[in-house]
């Protein structure tokens, strides 16, 4: 097992890409980070728009399957979801839940900046 951290939501398209764009932005390249959802969809621009304001670069990021991830190779699993039904993996993990209402429902560059901060809060939470 390794000291990766996976980021899961349903689309992998706004939080959980944003999230790792901050894990990855906080813990530099000596850390395993990644996102993927449980029915990916499309990176989000208003997920990279938000990211873009406070210098983190997203847009070569791409929505993966949970399928497209070895799950080994993390051991803490963080689920971003509030109103949706977050994936669950199998494992001995350490698991976390921040349920983050989903910005692509507000559609709102607002909305987007609003998960971007309550996700790099909740980021405290993480061993450096």
């Amino acid at each position: 097992m390794s000291d990766g951290i996976l980021f899961l939501c349903v689309a992998n398209a706004a939080r959980s890409q944003m999230a790792e764009g901050l894990a990855r932005a906080r813990f530099g390249p000596g850390r395993r980070i990644a996102s993927a959802g449980s029915r990916p969809g499309v990176l989000h621009p208003l997920a990279v728009a938000a990211m873009a304001e406070i210098g983190i670069d997203i847009s070569g990021q791409r929505s993966k399957g949970i399928e497209e991830v070895d799950l080994s190779r993390f051991d803490t699993i963080v689920t971003l979801c509030a109103e949706e039904v977050c994936p669950v993996v199998p494992g001995r993990v350490r698991r976390l839940h921040w349920p983050i209402p989903d910005p692509a429902a507000a559609g709102t560059l607002e909305a987007f900046r609003a998960a971007r901060d309550a996700i790099a809060r909740r980021l405290d939470e993480l061993p450096a």
